[in-house]
């Protein structure tokens, strides 16, 4: 860890941080702002495990950063969706702990399907719009895939936000970019959750965290103003557009590599 430490950089923090902006205005956008941080964070010589738990600290801020201003925006009701935001905080939690004790290598084998399925459904689907939808779904599902996902992203992790805007428009009947706000609001409550249990481990490069931790909010603050301006007409395309990319990503680090 000393050696990490010697060896940061104006040059290096700079980049870093420029990295966190454009990872945190396509996050807040369509998502899979991880698949930029992370390796960037990789590529600085950041030891696998302090990388994830380092990102967890610095996408934080850019989650807490879009779910406020689709707030401010009327996208979220904090009062009436915040025990869903307990419910993703606690199985994510539940997540963070089991990944020390189970292997990962299963997921990461099925994700990048997942992923590209999610990218067609995007794709192609009518169901995707701006007006929120009446569904004869139990709301019980909804909360069911909302505890998985939390679950997920303690766990394993990548897409997570991607699979909160599926889970909400098909189980919920939200429209896009109402799904987004939520999203982010989830994202929000998952991250803290894993970020505390990282904290109590001690693998987290604070100094590195919170520089990225400003590019973060600052490009997701950009990208939620730019959702919420231009709506389904940026939103769709980017969502399918990072889901091709992230599964492309995915598969030749199994296959390729």
């Amino acid at each position: 860890m000393q050696e990490v430490f010697s060896n940061l950089d104006f040059f290096l923090l700079l980049s870093l941080f420029c990295v966190a902006f454009v990872a945190g205005f396509v996050d807040s956008i369509a998502g899979g702002g991880g698949m930029i941080t992370i390796p960037a964070l990789l590529l600085s010589g950041i030891p696998p495990l302090e990388a994830l738990a380092t990102n967890k600290l610095q996408s934080t801020f850019g989650s807490a950063s879009a779910a406020y201003h689709f707030y401010q925006k009327g996208y979220i009701d904090f009062r009436r969706y915040f025990p869903f935001a307990i419910l993703v905080f606690v199985f994510s939690a539940i997540g963070t702990i089991g990944v020390q004790f189970i292997h990962t290598e299963f997921l990461s084998k099925i994700l990048p399907f997942l992923i590209l399925l999610f990218g067609i459904y995007f794709l192609f689907s009518p169901r995707i719009s701006e007006e929120q939808k009446a569904t004869t779904i139990h709301k019980g599902f909804l909360m069911l895939a909302l505890a998985f996902l939390g679950l997920y992203d303690g766990f394993f992790g990548p897409g997570t936000g991607s699979f909160f805007i599926l889970a909400l428009i098909l189980l919920g009947g939200f429209g896009i970019t109402q799904s987004l706000g939520q999203a982010k609001f989830y994202n929000f409550a998952t991250n803290i959750a894993s970020l505390i249990f990282f904290a109590l481990g001690g693998k987290i490069i604070w100094v590195i965290g919170f520089v990225m931790g400003i590019g973060q909010l600052i490009g997701a603050n950009l990208g939620s103003r730019v959702a919420i301006t231009y709506g389904i007409r940026i939103i769709k395309p980017l969502v399918v557009i990072m889901s091709f990319i992230m599964a492309a990503k995915l598969l030749y680090e199994q296959f390729l590599s």
